[in-house]
């Protein structure tokens, strides 16, 4: 169960205030670990993740011991069960062990303990209730780390229990199997997310789109998206893709330039939708307004990599509908064609540097040439203007479209 000074903390621990409150914690009597994703991604040479810590004291012994220490400390959480220390003006969450009862009526509760393995059986995932100390002893009550090691994500116990009490466990257990699995997926785990489906619809449908986000950008997006489709787990909110082939595309290319990936442009490739198409999807997912225009307008507008070869024509691209615009259309656009442009590189990080030209000429400027300025005129002109100017790769000077507009009265 225990493993004496198994991990090298320096990949936890970032910060050395954090000591202050394992000092507080040791010096008021209790213990404090860390838990979960900080501990599983250390196992996995993976870092970067923000700690999660857990306490064998109640929060109020919490708060009277970084009081004792001149911590700072707030509440976090409906239920006042998790308190959050300030340490550098961030704040880090420490919860207190916690168990499962059931009341004379059959009615589930959560109390506090003081039993570390009855809190790790309460957790989701085997490799998500692995605890560290700051010595890097590694407490693993359920197999985390043997399962870390040979790629298997499953739930703790029986999976329809540990997905009753969170039916968003199904989407985590997806994320996470797109993350460290390595063979296929655990079979009683997959079977009971397939069963209770159904529950997700409890959920809020934003939480639900959260998950599917990240699911859409773990390392093999497409074998999971696959499979969560394949198994109709999101049946009620999305109809099923069918361009897998190219979610795999796009992302062989973001991994293969080492660029940023985007939920957005891997749930695009897959539906390939027209705008009524993508609207629906933005809708039924509850997109941001951001995230809806973004998305509708990757379907509206037509924009090839052939059209962004040369430097005047990629400006123009720009200057119309900005440089993320042409970023993701170019992204979707070799995915959806099966392009892997050697300079494709270069052109992104052209386009990033890219000096968008501002149009010189302005609605006074036309009323100084005698036009109303209530004219619909106005308007007209300044279109009519701007067109050229960019027709001219922006090379025509404001007199020259001053002495335009004066032609054109």
């Amino acid at each position: 169960m225990m493993r004496a000074e198994y991990l090298d903390m320096s990949k936890i621990v970032r910060d050395e205030h954090i000591l202050w409150i394992f000092r507080a914690v040791d010096d008021h009597g209790g213990t404090l670990r860390f838990v979960g994703g900080a501990v599983r991604d250390a196992l996995a040479g993976i870092s970067g993740s923000t700690p999660d810590l857990v306490t064998d004291l109640s929060p109020d012994e919490l708060v009277e011991a970084c009081q004792e220490s001149g911590l700072k400390t707030a509440p976090l959480g409906l239920k006042l069960d998790t308190i959050g220390v300030v340490l550098n003006d961030q704040i880090l969450k420490i919860a207190t062990l916690r168990k499962n009862v059931v009341d004379e009526s059959g009615k589930k509760e959560v109390m506090f303990s003081d039993d570390w393995s009855v809190d790790a059986s309460r957790r989701d995932l085997t490799i998500n209730a692995v605890y560290a100390d700051l010595k890097g002893n590694v407490f693993d009550y359920y197999n985390g780390i043997s399962d870390l090691e040979k790629g298997i994500v499953r739930f703790i116990g029986n999976p329809e229990d540990r997905i009753k009490e969170d039916y968003l466990r199904i989407m985590r257990f997806f994320r996470f199997y797109g993350i460290f699995g390595k063979g296929d997926a655990d079979t009683k785990s997959l079977q009971a997310c397939i069963k209770l489906k159904s529950g997700l619809r409890s959920e809020p449908i934003e939480q639900v789109r959260d998950e599917l986000f990240k699911i859409l950008v773990v390392p093999n997006a497409a074998r999971v998206v696959k499979l969560l489709f394949d198994n109709e787990i999101l049946d009620y909110f999305l109809p099923k893709p069918k361009n897998f082939a190219a979610l795999k595309n796009l992302s062989d290319i973001i991994s293969d330039i080492n660029y940023r990936g985007n939920f957005l442009r891997r749930l695009f490739v897959m539906y390939q939708p027209n705008v009524s198409t993508a609207e629906n999807i933005a809708d039924n997912l509850r997109f941001t307004k951001k995230q809806k225009e973004a998305f509708v307008s990757w379907a509206k507008i037509e924009m090839n990599f052939d059209n962004i070869v040369t430097a005047d024509e990629r400006k123009k691209y720009i200057y119309r509908y900005g440089k993320q615009f042409c970023i993701d259309k170019i992204l979707i656009s070799c995915a959806i064609k099966k392009l892997k442009p050697i300079n494709l590189p270069q052109i992104l990080a052209e386009i990033e540097s890219t000096v968008i030209p501002v149009f010189p000429v302005r609605g006074r400027d036309i009323v100084e040439l005698g036009v109303s300025p209530k004219s619909k005129k106005i308007g007209n002109i300044l279109a009519k203007l701007e067109r050229k100017w960019v027709e001219s790769n922006f090379s025509l000077s404001r007199d020259e479209m001053i002495n335009m507009a004066k032609t054109s009265l």
